[in-house]
């Protein structure tokens, strides 16, 4: 399996932002939108623009170019992974995010760490065994939602791919030494909250 860090085209977005934030923009019309706003995604390009409402309902269930990022979160709470599996997926740390990529037709997984995103392409048994084995696997559309793990406790959500690196730069932004220091694990802590109040449980 091998890694490497950033993810093409995404490094606008996962950069820090500097204090106060500017004015965000649709980079189809150049509306100005709210913090929180929908995203594209071109899966041939890997990237991701910003979107205003109106813009993004253009692509919503459009099947080249860009594609609008669904705002659905689930969560099984029978999600089970053992250390075994973990390990077998080859990522140095507790967190990470997996995606359906049509780009590489395979599934990548992604770890933020105080440099960016960490991209790995899986081995596909480890996949099958581990993670890709839930139920939520079965759900998740290509490139637009991605399976966010966290090791301990052990947390499965399928969320959109734009949350992801919401996620990723929260880490780059907030860690200090080697730990990641508490404002960073407070941040951390604090989205998997609000992911977990925007999701709907999944049962068998």
């Amino acid at each position: 399996m091998t890694a490497r860090a950033g993810v093409p085209g995404l490094r606008r977005f996962l950069a820090p932002r500097a204090d106060p934030e500017p004015v965000e923009r649709c980079e189809l019309c150049a509306a100005e939108v709210p913090a929180e706003h929908p995203h594209l995604v071109h899966a041939g390009e890997r990237t991701l623009r910003c979107a205003c409402r109106a813009c993004a309902l253009l692509f919503t269930d459009r099947e080249d170019g860009y594609r609008t990022v669904p705002d659905r979160y689930l969560v099984d709470p029978a999600f089970v992974l053992t250390d075994a599996q973990w390990d077998a997926l080859q990522i140095p740390v507790g967190l990470a995010f997996f995606l359906d990529s049509s780009a590489v037709a395979g599934v990548l997984a992604c770890y933020p760490s105080p440099a960016g995103a960490t991209e790995s392409e899986l081995d596909l048994d480890a996949w099958a065994d581990g993670v890709g084995a839930g139920r939520l696997a079965a759900l998740l559309e290509p490139d637009l939602e991605a399976l966010l793990v966290r090791r301990d406790p052990a947390t499965c959500l399928l969320v959109p791919i734009d949350a992801c690196y919401r996620l990723v730069g929260l880490v780059r932004r907030y860690w200090r030494g080697f730990d990641g220091g508490a404002e960073a694990w407070e941040r951390i802590d604090a989205f998997f909250g609000d992911a977990h109040a925007r999701a709907r449980e999944v049962r068998p």
